[in-house]
């Protein structure tokens, strides 16, 4: 049997077999990763300083790729300063470095939730020393944002769901649909910040166009191959690699752990067109969104601001979802920004905006775009890296 054929890594956390039905067998991703690459989601065990604690909810933000790009300065008494760590982007499908921004919102706004339960309220100031240039080769050590600490914290009701927030990468139950109810309950929980607008849809008659948006911009992204390989050098598989990086897409089913240990495990190329590989990972990505039950998305301007005031949005969506047991999950490929993308990007925005796609910073952007549904069994926490990796002392 040819090795190159036998089996291959898909984008996205997918794996692609020779046959979709071993796959099936054997599942393509490990619902378990090893205790120690998941200890974050148990809260800041031990931590008695409240900024480490603080911290510690934080970097179970929600960020894509799970690249986990944040870095915390201590040093200063009474202040959290949060940066980018530079290593940590996606120059091939985020070329702009915009969904790695919003991740930055996600972790900023845990940040103020989890200081806020310690009875801490956050001055947050955005982009001290001026926003991040545009193209990610210029990018540099200048600070997200400045958060001083002071008295008077209030604590959120959302916090209860920080460490019990998932985001489920598996098909949908088909079987169970999103009440139109459920629905205003989520974009009515986190009213957005001007000049933000949510939106959603539940509509039988919305949904059809919306999942082949999924479908069709998912195989842009699987047939571009430097952004496909993007994902393919984030993959981590089995207990040791999981342990060792605790980031990127982690994948530890003993099949696949058994085809990696044997050598045979290709990760030097994408799979081509047309192959049995290529088949089983573009009907992973079809299944995500032919069973899609709902869609929700969060639009407004495109500065480097707004990408942050975006992810702080988003994640307490998600938050919020996780307390009405909804299951939320990026489908973010149309909303990229690389070439090969831009008919999708436009389609998206004609979608949901019926307006072109903007051409400025200023003009209406699709920030976030996730499908809905109930999931159909455990979500598992996704690794996270140990709390000093991202803490400057």
């Amino acid at each position: 049997m040819n090795r190159r054929n036998f089996i291959r890594l898909a984008g996205g956390g997918t794996i692609a077999a020779a046959t979709a039905g071993t796959l099936v067998a054997c599942g393509a991703v490990g619902s378990h990763y090893p205790a120690e690459a998941v200890e974050a989601w148990k809260g800041p065990v031990g931590e008695t300083d409240l900024r480490r604690r603080a911290v510690a909810y934080a970097i179970t933000a929600p960020n894509s790729h799970n690249l986990q790009p944040w870095l915390v300065d201590l040093r200063e008494s009474g202040v959290i300063t949060l940066r980018t760590d530079p290593a940590r982007v996606l120059p091939q499908t985020d070329p702009w470095g915009r969904q790695i921004l919003i991740g930055h919102g996600a972790f900023l706004e845990l940040l103020v939730m989890a200081l806020a339960q310690q009875g801490v309220a956050s001055e947050v100031l955005l982009w001290p020393q001026g926003e991040m240039p545009g193209a990610l080769k210029d990018w540099d050590d200048r600070p997200v944002a400045r958060i001083t600490l002071q008295p008077g914290g209030q604590p959120d009701p959302l916090f209860a769901q920080v460490l019990l927030r998932r985001t489920p990468k598996t098909d949908f139950d088909t079987t169970r649909a999103i009440a139109p109810g459920v629905l205003a309950q989520l974009l009515g929980s986190a009213p957005a910040e001007a000049p933000l607008r949510v939106g959603g849809t539940v509509s039988a008659d919305q949904l059809p166009a919306l999942r082949t948006l999924c479908w069709e911009s998912a195989r842009v992204e699987l047939l571009t191959p430097r952004t496909m390989m993007e994902s393919i050098q984030l993959t981590r598989v089995g207990p040791g690699e999981i342990l060792q990086h605790r980031d990127g897409i982690s994948i530890n089913s003993p099949f696949v752990r058994a085809v990696d240990a044997l050598g045979m495990f290709d990760r030097t190329q994408p799979p081509a067109e047309g192959s049995s590989a290529y088949k089983s990972a573009m009907g992973r990505f079809e299944g995500h969104s032919r069973t899609a039950m709902g869609f929700v998305w969060i639009t407004g301007p495109n500065t480097r601001s707004d990408q942050i005031r975006t992810g702080r949005l988003y994640v307490r969506q998600q938050l919020q979802a996780t307390a009405l047991g909804v299951g939320m999950h990026p489908m973010s490929q149309a909303v990229q920004e690389f070439a090969e993308m831009a008919p999708h990007f436009e389609r998206v925005h004609q979608l949901l905006l019926g307006r072109p796609a903007p051409r400025t910073p200023q003009e209406p952007t699709v920030q976030m775009f996730c499908r809905m549904g109930y999931p159909q069994g455990e979500v598992p926490a996704t690794p996270r890296r140990p709390l000093a990796r991202f803490v400057r002392t």
